[in-house]
């Protein structure tokens, strides 16, 4: 899945504005996927373009993947979807929202460890149907951050107080400078103690995350690199140190980034053009099925100790300390991440990218 999946977050990636948000196509990928399975006609051709292959799940220690579909009492079901779809939480619709809408927030929040804490769509008494996964992503970090006051001297965030965190002695291979379309983008790898690592992405001063992002994505798989001191918020210097080893000291901040979105506003982009029309679009779910709802719901979570977010995507249907030694001279180089920047979660077996967002309101001290 992680090429088209990727292609997707991307795509998405470069309609954002500049305002703080997360995002997940890894989220929306496997609906889309499962819609065009059984979708006919030009809704079909539509989604299966955007979602050429199968969503499949991510073997993961630290990522969770639910799936659930509820559908209005009465509605007819196909009987492929019915045995299709047997491993999925299945559920039943009142009509009632007072009734139903409850039980879909509970299931968000449960299937996300709280992180969010409703579904992204609101059901109505026209809702012939819900089908919505939950994506969770959590992550410690192999070697954690210390806090550390940081207050920025320029840019954007000059003079707030804000919740730093600092990283001495790290690899210097975990930052690598890559050139691209937006210029160059400095990429900083925090691995995680499993098998997910978060990059920070810091492009050129004024550079919007619409082009920072899709460009750090490009990276993950063309990693043409530039000398490292070239990369933005990057500097270089000689110090003490126990030996001659080169380090890497990171300086970043903690955040935390919610995002809400309107899958059919981008109908284009997802797949959804002719599936949102009125029609019989989806005959082996139900006769006249067609989507009256397609949103999105994240949140994301960087601290000292690690990365914890979740994406809830829905798809409404209407029916109609050591002793000193001596000291020698090493190179060290520098990371401050200290203005807006983008974040990727990336799961390290398939390169998956599974969680991406822009931070311009960090975690204040």
């Amino acid at each position: 899945m992680s090429p088209s999946a990727n292609d997707l977050t991307a795509r998405w990636a470069s309609r954002l504005d500049d305002r703080q948000t997360v995002l997940s196509g890894a989220g929306v990928y496997p609906l889309l996927a499962l819609l065009a399975r059984f979708a006919t006609g030009p809704a079909r051709d539509e989604l299966h373009a955007v979602a050429p292959t199968p969503g499949t799940t991510v073997d993961s220690p630290t990522t969770r993947l639910a799936t659930g579909f509820w559908s209005r009492a009465g509605l007819p079901l196909g009987r492929r979807w019915r045995t299709e779809l047997d491993s999925t939480t299945r559920g039943e619709l009142t009509g009632d929202p007072t009734v139903d809408q409850p039980r879909l927030d509970r299931w968000a929040r449960e299937h996300t460890d709280g992180l969010v804490d409703r579904m992204p769509v609101q059901v109505g008494p026209g809702t012939a149907l819900v089908l919505a996964n939950a994506l969770t992503v959590l992550v410690d970090w192999a070697t954690p951050f210390r806090p550390a006051p940081c207050q920025p001297t320029t840019g954007p965030w000059q003079g707030r107080p804000l919740a730093g965190l600092h990283r001495p002695g790290g690899d210097p291979t975990a930052l690598r400078v890559a050139d691209t379309p937006a210029g160059p983008i400095s990429l900083l790898t925090v691995p995680g103690d499993a098998d997910v690592d978060v990059l920070l992405a810091l492009g050129p001063a004024g550079q919007p995350a619409a082009r920072v992002l899709p460009a750090a994505l490009g990276a993950l798989d063309h990693p043409a690199t530039l000398p490292t001191p070239a990369g933005p918020g990057v500097t270089e210097d000689t110090v003490e140190g126990y030996d001659d080893r080169p380090e890497l000291l990171v300086r970043t901040v903690g955040f935390t980034v919610t995002g809400d979105h309107d899958l059919l506003d981008h109908a284009d982009l997802f797949g959804l053009v002719a599936a949102g029309r009125d029609g019989d679009h989806f005959p082996d779910i139900s006769p006249q099925l067609s989507v009256s709802d397609a949103r999105q719901s994240a949140r994301a979570e960087f601290t000292a100790t690690g990365f914890r977010a979740a994406a809830v995507t829905a798809v409404g249907m209407r029916a109609g300390s050591a002793p000193p030694r001596a000291t020698v001279r090493r190179r060290r180089i520098r990371l401050d991440v200290d203005r807006p920047f983008g974040f990727l979660a990336v799961h390290r077996p398939t390169g998956l990218v599974l969680i991406a967002g822009w931070v311009t309101d960090p975690t204040g001290a």
